[in-house]
């Protein structure tokens, strides 16, 4: 394909993604009224914050979404949109979660109740991840969805060691003394290294003491053996709205 159709098929796709987005019933309402501050993708402008892929905000449950967008934020600079009606809130919460990358749970088969019990269950993901406070230290803690396509954490869950980025991998470093020291690198800068290891302990090391960095070395996670329909279900879990339970509970 030579480069202009490439060019012609980028476009359209961009032009696609864009009707789609504006066929929510919370696009034209955040547009009238939060993208002159946040930004059309609500990725911050020069008078508000990020508040599509900023993590204390993907955090937020959707009733806090909806109470900050009602009642504003003191002295922030926020101000309270009490006017909307409950639903025209409702709307531009699930509007923005779209901007965070949270849509696709829409589309998906699977049940997010049965991939809540493979989560802390069969799939054994708890034993290193962490969701409202249950669950491991080791890997990332999911308490609030994952921006991850569907198609990409199905690849992770079933070959994470082909499919996990190199950050997301362990380090595996040798001291000068002849120490191998396998783990997740919790801090990385210019003199020092620190590593959490499985067993929870925190290694804190110099990089003049070390013979041997090797960065994303491997992957700690083990490949999921679930049949297509278990995935379905774990994916559905690990893509919801952030403590979904909230979203279907909206202020009056």
């Amino acid at each position: 394909m030579v480069w202009w159709r490439r060019v012609f098929v980028l476009v359209l796709s961009m032009l696609s993604m864009e009707v789609v987005h504006a066929q929510q019933p919370g696009a034209p309402i955040f547009a009238a009224n939060c993208a002159g501050c946040h930004g059309a993708d609500g990725r911050g402008g020069e008078h508000a914050p990020n508040i599509a892929t900023a993590p204390e905000v993907q955090r937020l449950t959707d009733r806090e979404l909806a109470g900050i967008i009602r009642n504003g934020i003191s002295g922030a600079g926020m101000p309270a949109l009490s006017s909307f009606k409950p639903q025209e809130i409702a709307d531009v919460v699930a509007y923005l979660r779209i901007l965070q990358g949270r849509g696709d749970i829409v589309n998906l088969p699977g049940d997010p109740s049965q991939g809540e019990s493979l989560f802390f269950g069969k799939a054994q993901c708890s034993g290193c991840h962490m969701v409202n406070g249950k669950g491991g230290f080791l890997g990332a803690d999911l308490s609030f969805g994952s921006s991850a396509k569907p198609d990409q954490l199905r690849a992770v869950i079933l070959d994470p060691e082909k499919n996990l980025p190199p950050d997301k991998k362990a380090t595996t470093v040798v001291t000068s003394a002849g120490q191998k020291i396998t783990g997740m690198l919790r801090v990385n800068d210019n003199f020092s290294l620190t590593i959490q290891t499985p067993d929870g302990a925190f290694h804190y090391l110099q990089k003049s003491d070390l013979a041997q960095t090797d960065l994303g070395s491997r992957s700690l996670m083990p490949p999921a053996t679930l049949n297509s329909k278990e995935q379905d279900d774990l994916i559905s879990y690990l893509l919801r709205s952030p403590h979904s339970s909230d979203s279907e509970d909206h202020d009056d």
